[in-house]
């Protein structure tokens, strides 16, 4: 079974333990592993504070849904995230086929200025979200012929995962939920067999609810969570960006450092029993 490398652990002058340990996309390294949405928020300002707090610095936008431009005379998302400062991730949100697909990142391509990379997402039914994996992979198939690197929204299915790395997507993207469910990671076994043979990075979409939720996915060995709807649909969303900062973090260094073996029905007690006092 394949295993990715880990990055190592090194220690810094301080005495504390630092990871070397940068998000690699289509051959660009990211210090953050929190990938966030910019819909749902009240107004643009609530969503730059909401991203600052998160720590991401890839952030994606509903082109379909969205001003980047397309419309001169509204306000433009591109003002309060410059693409200077953040990398701008067009998605396909609202689209049915892969022509749809195709025609949208192309268009977000010539408003970006050659922007290649991009995430993929052809939905199959408008009241789940559920993904429509043969125009997926249709559309997957056209985006990299075309230059595109593809991040793909797709279903928890190992091999429709590893046919979408061999068509050469930069990222799979597997839902944990539902979009917008917060239901969290409902099928752990699945996703353990994307990552476990991936060799492209396997990012969590769609279905986080909570902190707790961006851990455990990062605990797993997925290489980073996007969310949208768990911070923005969140009572104070700057604060619970914060939050999901902190989840994925520690959920990845959980996951380098290891955890203990779980032992059933027996005990191991943690202070030595040897040389107590009395005995």
């Amino acid at each position: 079974m394949h295993r990715r490398k880990l990055h190592p652990i090194i220690e810094n002058n301080t005495g504390f333990h630092t990871m070397n340990d940068p998000l690699v996309i289509a051959g660009k390294s990211y210090g953050s592993r929190l990938l966030v949405g910019t819909g749902k928020y009240k107004d643009f300002t609530e969503t730059r504070e909401a991203i600052d707090a998160s720590g991401a610095q890839i952030v994606t936008v509903a082109i379909r849904r969205t001003n980047i431009g397309q419309n001169p005379d509204e306000p433009n998302l591109l003002d309060v995230l410059p693409p200077d400062r953040f990398t701008i991730l067009p998605n396909t949100a609202g689209c049915y086929t892969a022509d749809d697909a195709v025609r949208t990142l192309r268009l977000a391509r010539e408003l970006l200025d050659g922007h290649a990379l991009v995430k993929l997402e052809v939905l199959g039914d408008p009241s789940n979200l559920f993904p429509n994996m043969p125009e997926t992979l249709k559309a997957a198939e056209i985006l990299v012929k075309d230059g595109f690197d593809v991040m793909v929204y797709c279903a928890d299915d190992p091999i429709q995962a590893r046919m979408l790395e061999d068509i050469g997507c930069a990222a799979v993207m597997p839902l944990a939920s539902l979009i917008g469910s917060g239901m969290g990671i409902l099928n752990p076994w699945n996703l353990r067999l994307i990552i476990d043979n991936a060799k492209v990075p396997v990012l969590v979409d769609a279905g986080v609810g909570t902190a707790s939720d961006a851990a455990i996915a990062m605990e797993l060995g997925c290489d980073g969570v996007l969310m949208n709807t768990a911070i923005a649909g969140a009572g104070q969303p700057v604060l619970m960006a914060s939050a999901m900062k902190k989840a994925v973090e520690a959920g990845r260094e959980a996951f380098l450092a290891g955890r203990m073996p779980r032992k059933f029905y027996s005990a191991d007690p943690s202070s030595p029993t040897q040389g107590l006092i009395g005995s």
